[in-house]
Formats: structure tokens, C-alpha cells, sequence
């Protein structure tokens, strides 16, 4: 399972975080927005963590969904269905260049069919700096997943998945607009499933910081599972904002599928905590 993207401000000094013929073209566009930007200091996720230092994030995630995009893309209707999930995810400054990170939760949810509540995915993994300076970096993430007791994956019935390895390559690029620090950073992934189809991710966040207590966030989160005869997909957009208490961050915002293929219609909130010590 993918990790969540996060991004270190050099303001709030704290984080956020397809197959084939479809996704292939979201990977041009993520590229071509990346070209227009002018570099400034601002961090993103492929900077690793100082060492010896952690970042923690205590999140919510709740998904509702009424309706599924079809084999043809179309919205059709459902038998209602809720995902509620927490979690709890950690990243340590192993050496200059590495980084720890790790999740675990828990959730629970409910639909036509079937009711689950249990732990949620186990994720552990290592990333390495490959490039790094004060206006862009690129990272690599190699890690491991454990399925939880829901739904591993969208598209899947609760309890299906079992172990898997994801490779991700991680880039970031500070930026400037309107005279305010931000940043744009690119996830590309790579999930070898284990009880689930393999899947490959794009994950896209534009970053902005309005002034000193804020941070905008605006992301994407593309991917296609390769599955026959007809290949998941899925597009979720997630708008969202970040408000600095002294050390703590607090996050609140709305994620949303707008497109997909064999996959849920599905939306809910985004609350989360972080702390960085």
C-alpha cells in the first residue's frame, strides 16, 4: 500500500504527504505542470528527515459512496456503502540521506453485503535521498505492506490482500507565486500485490503558503490495477488546509473520486494532527 505524501514547509516546518493508456497521459500532464514553476526554498516530500528527529501524523479518513464508475467510465448506481479509517503514521531521520517511515491503524465500514472492523494495513519502509539541494530533490522508497481487515484496496471486497512490496520514486521542486513559498512534488509507485491485482500510483500535490500560519494543499491521486478483463482505475482529487498551533499542525479537508473505471464514486472528510519532535 502506497504511503501517504508529506511536506515540510519552510514556514510551518511541518508535513502534509496508472497502468497503462489513461494514466500514462495523467503522468505527462503531472510532468508539464512541473516544468512552468520558478524555484524558491520550500520543502516536499522527497527531502528526507533530519537525522534523529520524527515526524508524526494521526489521521481520519472517511470515504461514503452511492455510486461506481463502470467498465465505460459512468457513474452508475449502488448499494450505499461507508469506510471509516485511522491511523497512525511515522517517519525518523535515520542518517543524512534516510529516512524511516511507517503506518498502522485501524478501520472499520459497512455496505449491502458485509460489515468489518479490525486493524488496518501495516506498512513499513526505508527512503534514500538519491539527489538533494535547496530547490529539489528525488527520493526513493522501497517497503513492505501488510493487508488489515478492511479494505485493502477501493475496489476490493474487506479482508482481501495479503503482503506486498512498493517501489516509489519520490521528486520535489520548490516554488515561488505571488511572492509566497511553495512547492510542487510527484510520486510515482509501483505495488507488487500479494491476493490483490498489481497496481501502479501517481500522486500529485501543489502546496501553497498564504502567509505564516497557513498552508494550502491541492492533490492528486491516480492509479490502475492490472486486472482482466477490465483494469480498475481511479482519480481522487483532495483540497485541503493546514493551520499551525505552535508545534502541533492541524489538517482539514475533502477528497472526492471524479473519474474512474470499475471503481467506487466515493467521498468523505480529512481530518489529521502532526507534530514533528
Amino acid at each position: 500500500m502506497a504511503a501517504p505524501a508529506l511536506f515540510r514547509s519552510t514556514r510551518l516546518g511541518g508535513p502534509d504527504r496508472p497502468g497503462h493508456d489513461g494514466v500514462r497521459g495523467w503522468i505527462f500532464a503531472g510532468l508539464a505542470l512541473a516544468a512552468v514553476f520558478v524555484c524558491e526554498p520550500a520543502r516536499a516530500g522527497a527531502w528526507p528527515v533530519p537525522p534523529g528527529e520524527t515526524l508524526a501524523i494521526l489521521k481520519y479518513e472517511g470515504s461514503r459512496a452511492d455510486a461506481f464508475f463502470d467498465a465505460a467510465g459512468d457513474q452508475v448506481a449502488m448499494a450505499p456503502r461507508g469506510d471509516d479509517a485511522v491511523s497512525l503514521y511515522v517517519e525518523h531521520g535515520l542518517a543524512r540521506r534516510l529516512t524511516f517511515q511507517g503506518r498502522i491503524g485501524w478501520t472499520r465500514g459497512e455496505d449491502g453485503f458485509a460489515d468489518y472492523a479490525g486493524r488496518g494495513p501495516l506498512e513499513l519502509g526505508l527512503r534514500l535521498a538519491l539527489l538533494r539541494g535547496e530547490r529539489s530533490a528525488v527520493s526513493l522508497y522501497v517497503g513492505g505492506a501488510y493487508a488489515g481487515d478492511g479494505r485493502n484496496a477501493g475496489y476490493a471486497s474487506p479482508g482481501e490482500g495479503g503482503a506486498d512490496v512498493e517501489v516509489r520514486l519520490l521528486t520535489g521542486r520548490s516554488v515561488t507565486v505571488a511572492g509566497r513559498a511553495a512547492f510542487i512534488d510527484a510520486q510515482l509507485a509501483r505495488l507488487n500485490r500479494s491476493g490483490l491485482p498489481d497496481e501502479i500510483h501517481l500522486d500529485l500535490t501543489l502546496g501553497f503558503e498564504p502567509d505564516d500560519r497557513w498552508l494550502l494543499l491541492a492533490q492528486a491521486y491516480a492509479g490502475q490495477a492490472d486486472r482482466d478483463p477490465v483494469s480498475p482505475r481511479w482519480l481522487k482529487l483532495e483540497i485541503s488546509a493546514v493551520r499551525r498551533i505552535g508545534d502541533w499542525r492541524l489538517q482539514a479537508g475533502w477528497r472526492q473520486s471524479v473519474a474512474g473505471r470499475d471503481s467506487p464514486a466515493e467521498a468523505g472528510p480529512v481530518f489529521a494532527v502532526w507534530r514533528s519532535f
